[in-house]
């Protein structure tokens, strides 16, 4: 007797229609950056190889007139670098790390970009010893900083 309720609750089980598991989300875009450089400049490819490792999306622009793009995007004097980008509406200038650029867009301040002002060793794309500390500025379009990050 127990064998034929065991056989007729396993026959049971596999006709009764399974709840179905719900879908995984879908994973995220990978975000698209515009990054603004110079041809010529080894250490902004780097930086895009960087990026592109760190899966963001990347649409390389170049060109001779730096100083015009970065003054059409409002970076202040203080914070240039070697290249300029844009994503999520923020302009991101110098070797800014992706994780800095990740942060950004998940909280979404209302600031307009980042910078790290020149070229500091050992960060994205300046790899190599001996690496400095340096700091990952926010910058608003009223010309106030802050620290964003510390490297």
């Amino acid at each position: 007797m127990k064998a034929k309720t065991f056989l007729f609750l396993g026959v049971a089980l596999l006709l009764t229609p399974m709840k179905a598991a719900a879908p995984a989300a879908a994973p995220k875009a990978a975000p698209v950056i515009t990054v603004y450089k110079d041809p010529d400049c080894g250490c902004c490819k780097k930086w895009v190889e960087y990026l592109r490792k760190h899966g963001f999306r990347v649409n390389a622009k170049d060109t001779r007139e730096m100083d015009d793009v970065k003054q059409n995007l409002g970076v202040p004097k203080s914070l240039t670098a070697c290249h300029t980008a844009v994503v999520g509406g923020y302009v991101i200038e110098g070797h800014v790390p992706a994780g800095d650029i990740e942060k950004l867009l998940k909280r979404k301040p209302q600031i307009a970009g980042l910078a790290v002002a020149g070229m500091p060793a050992g960060s994205p794309g300046m790899e190599g010893p001996p690496p400095v500390h340096y700091q990952v500025i926010a910058f608003e379009r009223s010309g106030r900083t802050h620290v964003f990050a510390n490297h």
